[in-house]
Order: C-alpha cells, then sequence, then structure tokens
C-alpha cells in the first residue's frame, strides 16, 4: 500500500514539474516574443520617424529654395534701362537692377559698339566667357549678320524663327553658337547698322525672354 502511494506521489510530482516546465517555457517564449514585437515595434518606429524626418528636412528645403528664388526675383525689381548711343539708333531695353554694364567698345570714332550685362559683376571680355547679355550693334547689314549663322543652322547647332518687339521684326537663334555657349539671340536691322542681343547660357533665359519683349529703338 505505502509503494502504491509512494508511486502516485511520485508521479504527481513528475505531473506537476512537466507543468511547470511547460508553463516556464511558455512564459519564456510569450517574454521573447513580447521582446521580439518590442524592438520591431521600436525599430519600425525609428525608420518611420527617420523618414518624417527627412521629409520634414526636404520640405524645409525645398520651401527655402522657393523662397530664395522669389527673393532673387524681388531683388531683380525694378528694372534698369539699357540705351545705346543715339547715333547707332538708341537701342533701349530693360534689365535687372542686379546686373551690372560694361561698355567694351564705343562709337566715338565709328566702329562696333559692344556692351557686356552680367549679374553683379562683368567678368573679362573673352570669346568663350558666358554673359548674361552681350549687345554688338555693327556697320554690317542685316542680311549679311544672318547669313554669318547660316551654316550652324544647316548643321542643327541653331535653330532660327522670327521675332518681333514692339513693332519691329527681326530673327531669332536658339541652340550651339560654340563649344562653350549654348544660349539664344536676336537680331535686328537699325537704319545702315545690324543689332545683336545675345545670352550666353540658359540660366539667363527667363531674363532674356523678359528683357527682348522691351527691345526699341529708333528706325
Amino acid at each position: 500500500m505505502k509503494t502504491y502511494q509512494y508511486k502516485r506521489e511520485q508521479g504527481e510530482v513528475s505531473g506537476s514539474l512537466i507543468a511547470i516546465v511547460g508553463l516556464s517555457i511558455v512564459a519564456v517564449a510569450a517574454g521573447a516574443l513580447a521582446i521580439w514585437a518590442y524592438l520591431s515595434y521600436s525599430e519600425q518606429k525609428t525608420n518611420v520617424d527617420g523618414r518624417v524626418s527627412l521629409a520634414v528636412a526636404e520640405a524645409k528645403r525645398s520651401q527655402g529654395d522657393v523662397d530664395e528664388a522669389k527673393f532673387a526675383e524681388r531683388e531683380k525689381e525694378p528694372n534698369r534701362q539699357f540705351v545705346g548711343p543715339d547715333d547707332y539708333g538708341r537701342l533701349t531695353f530693360d534689365y535687372p537692377k542686379t546686373w551690372s554694364v560694361y561698355v567694351a567698345q564705343d562709337t566715338s570714332n565709328g566702329g562696333t559698339y559692344s556692351a557686356y550685362l552680367n549679374p553683379i559683376t562683368v567678368p573679362p571680355v573673352t570669346s568663350t566667357q558666358q554673359y548674361s547679355l552681350r549687345v554688338t550693334i555693327e556697320e554690317r547689314d542685316f542680311d549679311q549678320v544672318v547669313k554669318s549663322y547660316e551654316s550652324l543652322v544647316k548643321k542643327g547647332d541653331l535653330r532660327t524663327t522670327a521675332t518681333s518687339s514692339n513693332g519691329n521684326d527681326g530673327t531669332r537663334l536658339d541652340g550651339n553658337f560654340t563649344k562653350d555657349i549654348r544660349g539664344s539671340a536676336v537680331i535686328y536691322k537699325i537704319r545702315d547698322k545690324t543689332a545683336t542681343l545675345r545670352t550666353d547660357a540658359d540660366t539667363f533665359k527667363p531674363d532674356f525672354e523678359k528683357l527682348i519683349k522691351t527691345i526699341n529703338f529708333n528706325s
């Protein structure tokens, strides 16, 4: 009888031990799952927070760029007026007040009139330097000046179209003038002379488009 009771108690202890071990395993597994879930949540939250922070920073940077561009445009106003020599047709047009003007060649002794415009300062004059605007009034026939670009038009480097400003008709060129100069130019006949206004880079294109609408001269 005692032997039977001992075996029964032994079986009960073994069953209890198994139950305790099982519960311990379940508890450990649940704890591990909870830790994994927390770590996963923390990682995802960190990633989300990082993406949100990056998006906020990008939005601020974009807004800053927009505000800076608007400020730069406001700084150009009000425009100044360029006035060329009276005996060369008195060419006029409006340009941003943040640009400087350098007259490289006057007309006191005749010849070609040359002026260069550029934001803040005008760099030394070279054939490869890019300027916001080059102004040339030369004692050459209009057709001759236009024809001087004919080879570039045939090669496809330049595209030619008609242009007009304040009732004055002319020719427009867009494309590659040289390997260093990609821009746009308008050419007008002024009495017995020819005026060419050219921008040397697409960066200045918006200002150029506004500027050429204000061109006027004594025909």
